[in-house]
């Protein structure tokens, strides 16, 4: 008899171990609300996959403008949140609904259009200035906003204002999606549109629109990652929020970022790690 509750208690113990290690094992699922241009691009399907592994922790992505993204993590519907919006994260920290924002990289915008460039603005280094002149084209001209309150729909409205004109009527297009989508768009209408440059990169293959106008300081575009505040809301993941930035601003996430091209071009340029 002692020897049968002896075998009972060690299969017992056997199971416990086994369940202890399935569960342990699972991994822990974090939501990271990001840009399209991040998504699109393709550089999270090389980024996150070696961090999911090595940490054991999913990280499920929710693309979407720069404005909706940080609206998320305001309302604690995520744990961390990539965008590319410096006021607009920086009033997120400022706040409170955010905390350890870490610069993570950077590209730069460009302004595409067709080959045949009705408007003229080729070599145009003044962005604002490019604008001007599809606005006033006296040929048919297309432009392209995303409309969506994103970082890429942000930066365009800057522009409007440096040039002094509140963009309207049919040649202007608000369509309210994501960087590819407005790409797509402009494509099928040969019209302009301002574009992070990755996902221009990683859209080329699909469209026929040149870089027509690009080098102006103003079209710099850093990327920045915060993770939502616990203080604020208690559920989210904050731990494993900060293993997500620590990764992404780490010697080996940072090697990732500035070696992931397309079209043999790099995409985005480290920031965390000079």
């Amino acid at each position: 008899m002692k020897r049968y509750f002896s075998i009972m208690a060690s299969t017992i113990l056997a199971i416990m171990i086994t369940l202890t290690f399935v569960v342990s094992a699972a991994p822990i699922n974090i939501k990271l609300a990001t840009t399209t241009s991040t998504e699109n691009s393709g550089l999270l399907g090389a980024l996150l996959p070696p961090f999911e592994e090595k940490y054991n922790i999913k990280v499920e992505v929710i693309a979407v403008g720069t404005g909706a993204a940080i609206k998320l993590g305001e309302n604690g519907d995520v744990d961390v949140v990539l965008v590319h919006a410096r006021a607009a994260e920086d009033k997120m920290v400022e706040d409170g609904y955010g905390v350890n924002r870490r610069d993570v990289m950077h590209n730069d915008f460009i302004i595409v259009g067709p080959e045949d460039d009705p408007a003229g603005i080729k070599d145009e280094k003044d962005a604002a200035l490019a604008l001007t002149k599809i606005a006033n084209s006296e040929k048919e001209t297309f432009f392209v906003s995303r409309g969506d309150n994103s970082g890429t729909h942000i930066k365009e409205l800057e522009l409007w204002q440096s040039a002094g004109m509140e963009p309207k009527g049919e040649w202007y297009l608000e369509i309210g999606q994501g960087m590819e989508a407005a790409l797509l768009v402009a494509n099928e209408r040969q019209g302009y549109v301002l574009s992070d440059r990755g996902t221009y990169l990683a859209t080329r293959d699909k469209i026929k629109l040149v870089i027509l106008s690009e080098g102006d300081p103003r079209l710099f575009n850093p990327y920045g990652i915060i993770a939502v505040n616990p203080a604020v809301h208690p559920h989210v993941k904050y731990m494993e929020a900060m293993q997500l930035i620590a990764w992404m601003t780490s010697i080996e996430g940072q090697k990732i970022v500035g070696e992931f091209k397309k079209h043999d071009e790099v995409l985005f340029f480290p920031d965390a790690i000079k």
